[in-house]
């Protein structure tokens, strides 16, 4: 069955932000004495949990209230850097080519990620726009999706989901949805062609495949 409804990630996908999300992971990093990533080490480590990514790049577990003041560090440098964050670039054309309704799932805070959204104009194309409602990032996400869909009145199987992380393929197997990957994001494209979704090199074609699948 095509899919009728799109769920956009945010970050990584719309957002072109990987270079100030790998600057904003160093701030935390650094304050632990930790040696800094390249963009192409963060797209080779990066998951989620976040903490289960900290605790891989930092070679030892996290000790209790880590995450929590690491995660801090990350969204205080993160907020600075933000206004200096454009759209990726065909993501306007993209969300307009899709034909069915769509709406937006992000895992960064709710109540800073509405006010982004329609800074930049997207918000009239959205059926719905959900952020983390906590305090602390770095989730999963199936469980948001379950609840936005559950939102929305949209079953899974009615669903693609575009974006650019493991993690949203996973979510979107969760909820019996479809999922295209995004190779511009946070990363590396052979750990996404890994996961044996249909994978993308621009958000144009990440909806023509959705169209298709």
């Amino acid at each position: 069955m095509a899919s009728t409804h799109l769920v956009w990630d945010w970050n990584g996908t719309l957002l072109d932000d990987l270079p100030l999300v790998v600057s904003s992971t160093n701030m935390a990093f650094a304050s632990v004495s930790a040696p800094a990533l390249t963009a192409d080490a963060h797209r080779l480590a990066f998951r989620r949990p976040v903490a289960e990514f900290y605790a891989e790049v930092l070679g030892r577990a996290l000790q209790d209230g880590e995450f929590g003041r690491l995660d801090k560090i990350f969204h205080d440098a993160y907020r600075l850097g933000l206004t200096g964050c454009g759209l990726t670039m065909d993501a306007t054309a993209a969300m307009s080519s899709w034909t069915g309704s769509q709406s937006l799932l992000s895992m960064w805070f709710h109540d800073e990620l509405v006010p982004e959204v329609e800074r930049r104009g997207l918000t009239s194309l959205l059926a719905r726009i959900d952020g983390l409602r906590g305090t602390l990032g770095g989730d999963l996400k199936a469980e948001h999706l379950a609840r936005h869909l559950a939102e929305l009145g949209v079953p899974g199987s009615s669903t693609v989901l575009i974006g650019d992380s493991v993690d949203d393929a996973d979510a979107a197997a969760s909820v019996g949805a479809r999922c295209v990957l995004y190779t511009g994001g946070f990363t590396d494209p052979a750990r996404l062609h890994a996961v044996g979704v249909p994978v993308a090199d621009s958000l144009v074609d990440a909806v023509r495949l959705a169209s298709d699948i």
